[in-house]
């Protein structure tokens, strides 16, 4: 089957397995209620073509030769790539249901399974794909903003996270409260925000690691 072309950004979901007829009738069950399917015999194919760019999600078979769907989880994580998972299997037990989800799978599914069930589960996983993509770009659009600050706005942009007021921030900072507020209005600026209360949240919406991280940086 011709896998259906996507615009960018058009949820996506890829169906990774090794049986042909599997991958085409998932695919053609997706489209039939106009859901976008990509599919690939392997791993290897997968990772060619997938597109961090777009919303997606994955179903992923776990036998399969070189690769198996197990291992394609692993490079995954160990690559950051966050995909809501389905996995099928024709072989499912507790323990291998179990492993999944300890690595973030959010499904697993026995073969054969039934299709109403399964387009039901891939499209609470496309909804959470949606989501996560969502929050994924917010950050990578923080990130690039908090890139643009100095060493000094970020150590203030720290303090006005912890809620300290510019005369304790001066005073910490062995500064003038005149020059505080210069470095909270350029703060402001370079991260599109229009008052403390917006600034706050878009900075929260970072891990407090990433936040640390970045005001450490020379």
């Amino acid at each position: 089957m011709t896998n259906t072309p996507t615009e960018p950004r058009t949820p996506l979901v890829y169906i990774v397995d090794d049986d042909q007829d599997l991958r085409d009738s998932l695919a053609w069950l997706l489209e039939s209620v106009s859901i976008a399917a990509q599919c690939h015999a392997g791993a290897e194919d997968f990772l060619r073509h997938y597109d961090p760019k777009v919303p997606a999600c994955l179903v992923l078979d776990v036998r399969m030769p070189e690769t198996s769907g197990f291992q394609l989880q692993e490079i995954l994580n160990d690559r950051g790539i966050t995909l809501p998972t389905i996995f099928v299997s024709a072989h499912g037990d507790i323990p291998m249901s179990v492993k999944a989800m300890k690595n973030g799978a959010i499904d697993f599914v026995e073969k054969p399974y039934n299709p109403q069930q399964m387009l039901e589960r891939i499209q609470a996983a496309l909804r959470s794909a949606v989501q996560v993509h969502a929050g994924m770009e917010q950050r990578k659009q923080l990130q690039g903003k908090l890139s643009q600050l100095t060493s000094r706005e970020r150590e203030v942009l720290m303090m006005v996270v912890d809620g300290k007021a510019s005369k304790v921030i001066a005073r910490e900072l062995n500064i003038s409260v005149k020059t505080v507020d210069v470095h909270r209005t350029k703060i402001k600026d370079k991260l599109g925000v229009s008052n403390i209360a917006m600034l706050v949240r878009e900075v929260l919406n970072l891990t407090s690691e990433d936040v640390a991280e970045r005001s450490h940086r020379p």
